[in-house]
């Protein structure tokens, strides 16, 4: 189904173009010295009535650039917008379901300052930053949809389970998620084989509670278990269960997998007892919190926390840190605070959280004892040269400014790139000199019936980006295998 926003005779324009009048009002949060103690969600969710007056400040652009250029998945944000200022939350709750795999999911973590937001025509100065005035909170107006529409019992639709085909989805994160949901409601029976205990990928280990509570995960997760899928937990494709084995028994695989191979420093010898990658660090937190089996190393209670990186990811390992009793907590990011990489919330909160950055330096080398146990690292500062053709500019280092900070732990947070995957080479699945699979336009691999997307194709990327690939392989998907029918 597709809403046009001028071809609905329910589309009452009245109650928009508040902008003049009301002012923009991001959700409540909770106080500092509450939310550190926990990794509840620090976001209060509007109720229907301020989701709707936010979204009656909408101006219903006739080129929506919310949409058009800032939303990966070009949602119908103008049209769910109209809906829920008309306290018709049922539509409103339909529309953003039509082109999201998990609307609430995505309204919580996408970098909406830098996305829809930064996008909208309402953004004042349309840097990314977001002032009371400024862009609609689309973000905390799509979850306040969800959430409200999931306690009027609302649920995503899906066709049933009757095609008669099946399709391999190896990883359940963003990307294999997605496909799922798309291939459902064509009838189609995805099967995931997913390599951990719990199905989600980052979003479930990857992405702190805090950020995400772990239920709206699993909440779609049985959504789309209900609606036909098959999941099977624990289950590394390449060794408990063969490639060629899901290849044979399904009529197209989709690959998922992220990239996952956090990039280090160096790779000097020492004693990487108090180094820490970031994923296993936020993993084995979650699993801990969980009260599961878990790697007690990754302990910082009343340590020294030193984080490496400037994204998204370097804020989560800062946020647990402080959340896990750290004595300090530093950030030390190489560029200046405008050319982070993460969500400018992000930043903002960790702040509010104590955390103290160090911008315009850069990590040389680690520093150990003659033990070789890490007791810090060496440093030089920093300063960004631009030029026309430089992008974000070229980062030079600052004669005569190195210096060593000391940390009783290190998190390297400093991005990822893909991890060697044996059944790809096996199989003649072709890889870039990054080890990204190499796709075409429709995401098919080297290999016939074999498609891929999300961080595995793009290196490390948005969930947004890789529940967009999700869903165009699934559209592909569709046309491969009912072509020959």
């Amino acid at each position: 189904m597709c809403f046009g926003l001028f071809a609905d005779p329910r589309l009452n324009t009245d109650v928009m173009y508040e902008f003049t009048k009301i002012e923009r009002i991001d959700p409540a949060v909770k106080p500092t010295n509450e939310r550190i103690n926990n990794f509840n969600e620090i976001s209060k969710v509007y109720t229907e009535e301020d989701a709707g007056t936010q979204a009656s400040r909408c101006v219903q652009c006739g080129n929506p650039y919310c949409s058009s250029s800032g939303c990966p998945l070009s949602n119908n944000i103008p049209q769910w917008l109209k809906f829920i200022a008309d306290k018709d939350i049922e539509l409103a709750f339909n529309i953003s379901n039509e082109t999201s795999p998990f609307p609430e999911i995505l309204g919580r973590i996408c970098p909406h300052d830098r996305l829809c937001e930064g996008a909208c025509t309402l953004n004042e100065n349309n840097e990314g930053s977001i002032d009371s005035h400024g862009a609609i909170t689309i973000g905390s107006i799509e979850v306040s949809i969800s959430e409200k529409g999931f306690e009027r019992g609302l649920k995503p639709s899906f066709e049933p389970v009757d095609s008669g085909k099946s399709v391999a989805i190896i990883g359940s994160g963003p990307a294999g998620l997605s496909c799922a949901t798309f291939l459902l409601r064509a009838g189609v029976k995805p099967v995931i084989y997913e390599s951990a205990d719990q199905g989600g990928g980052l979003m479930t280990y990857g992405i702190p509670g805090f950020k995400l509570e772990k239920k709206s995960v699993q909440r779609r997760i049985e959504f789309l278990l209900e609606a036909g899928m098959e999941m099977h937990l624990n289950t590394e494709v390449g060794k408990d269960i063969s490639f060629e084995e899901i290849y044979n028994k399904h009529d197209a695989v989709f690959i998922g997998i992220g990239a996952t191979e956090g990039r280090v420093l160096d790779y000097e010898a020492y004693n990487d007892d108090n180094i820490y990658m970031a994923v296993p660090f936020l993993t084995n937190i979650q699993k801990k919190l969980e009260e599961i089996p878990y790697d007690s190393k990754f302990d910082v209670t009343g340590k020294n926390v030193m984080v490496i990186g400037g994204g998204d990811t370097a804020m989560d390992c800062v946020r647990t840190s402080v959340r896990e009793g750290a004595a300090n907590v530093k950030c030390v990011y190489r560029r200046d605070e405008e050319s982070m990489p993460g969500s400018r919330k992000e930043v903002k909160s960790a702040k509010e959280e104590g955390v103290e950055f160090i911008f315009n330096t850069s990590p040389k080398n680690f520093i150990a004892e003659k033990n070789k146990h890490v007791k810090g690292v060496s440093f030089v500062k920093t300063e960004v040269i631009f030029s026309e053709d430089s992008g974000r500019g070229k980062i030079m280092e600052i004669e005569g400014t190195e210096h060593v900070i000391e940390a009783d732990v290190i998190i390297l947070a400093l991005g990822f790139s893909n991890q060697k995957i044996e059944f790809l080479e096996n199989n003649n699945i072709q890889i870039n000199e990054w080890g990204a699979i190499v796709v075409d336009e429709k995401q098919q691999t080297s290999l016939e019936r074999v498609f891929a997307g999300g961080d595995t194709v793009r290196g490390a990327d948005l969930v947004v980006t890789a529940a967009l690939d999700g869903r165009e392989a699934a559209n592909h998907i569709l046309d491969k295998i009912f072509e020959e029918d």
